[in-house]
């Protein structure tokens, strides 16, 4: 597929909308954003200071840059920023009234063949998908934050959604260089983020229980089995080293794991004395802005240094 062929509607111009509108607009898509809320100008400043962050890490050139900018337009029209989507990303808030009037909406005023995806991270696309009649064209498409440095997107396919459509936003998602995995049932989470919240429950109980502070468990992680995380999968990792060694580990280790279906107490209570963490200064750990900040451009940084080095690694091969 040409993506200059098409043209891509993102409706929602927050933190994920202008990330997600970003990724098209730099493979050459002509993108249109929908927005209720902030200005063409205040969308355009929020992807214009993400590309001048890749510029300054050599990831583009200033010229590219701009073509990418120039590509994006914003309107608070839904019926204008749609007109000749072939791919529509809905990234309004977690609201799922919100959601199903949205989908309702884009149902009656689209083409039969236009692909409508929501970027939700764990709200039920068919729930979400409920009030439209052409339920075979509508499926997830959880991009990770921040869009623009994570290659993952999670195309999750309902009951409803055609083989056809699942395929067709596969094949877009490959062509602006991201890594699409299929998500065979809509649950709760999908892949990722049940894998990534499996380790969280089990990282705030060692802390609860006192078994090693915050600062510990997180270095616990960075300097062991998340080094290799990246080249390394769990399911790989329990192949390399055998199931049997994994099946003797799990009879043994299980039973002492958290296994709690409810929130951490800890995690509450932090939550009701408004400990929020970077929002607040204090969460786990106490987070001066200094520290807030570097967290942030070390998160960046890192990201973008992978990606420079992987545009490296394929144009050697």
């Amino acid at each position: 597929m040409n993506t200059n062929l098409i043209k891509v509607a993102i409706c929602g111009s927050g933190l994920m909308g202008s990330g997600i509108a970003q990724v098209f607009a730099s493979h050459g898509v002509s993108v249109s954003i929908y927005s209720v809320e902030d200005s063409e100008a205040e969308v355009l400043k929020k992807v214009d200071s993400n590309l001048r962050m890749l510029v300054e890490r050599e990831s583009i050139t200033a010229e590219k840059a701009q073509k990418a900018l120039s590509r994006l337009k914003v309107t608070n029209e839904l019926e204008k920023a749609v007109e000749n989507a072939e791919l529509i990303v809905e990234c309004i808030p977690e609201d799922m009234e919100l959601k199903q009037s949205l989908f309702e909406r884009l149902d009656l005023i689209c083409d039969p063949h236009v692909i409508l995806a929501t970027n939700t991270s764990v709200m039920s696309i068919t729930e979400i998908a409920k009030k439209a009649k052409i339920k075979n064209r509508i499926l997830g498409t959880h991009f990770w934050n921040p869009a623009f440095l994570i290659p993952l997107v999670e195309v999750v396919r309902t009951d409803d959604t055609s083989e056809e459509v699942i395929e067709r936003t596969i094949n877009i998602l490959n062509d602006v260089g991201k890594h699409p995995i299929r998500v065979n049932k809509d649950v709760p989470g999908f892949v990722a983020n049940r894998l990534q919240h499996a380790l969280w429950r089990e990282a705030i109980s060692i802390v609860e229980n006192g078994i090693a502070d915050a600062k510990t468990v997180d270095e616990s992680i960075k300097y062991s089995f998340g080094m290799r995380l990246p080249v390394l999968g769990p399911i790989e990792n329990a192949d390399m080293v055998g199931t049997d060694l994994t099946l003797a580990i799990h009879h043994y280790l299980l039973e002492h794991l958290e296994n709690s279906t409810k929130p951490s107490p800890l995690l509450v209570e932090m939550v009701e004395k408004g400990e929020l963490g970077f929002k607040s200064g204090k969460g786990f750990q106490q987070w001066p802005k200094e520290e807030i900040a570097e967290s942030k451009r070390k998160l960046n940084h890192y990201l973008i240094d992978v990606e420079n080095k992987n545009q490296s690694d394929q144009k050697i091969n």
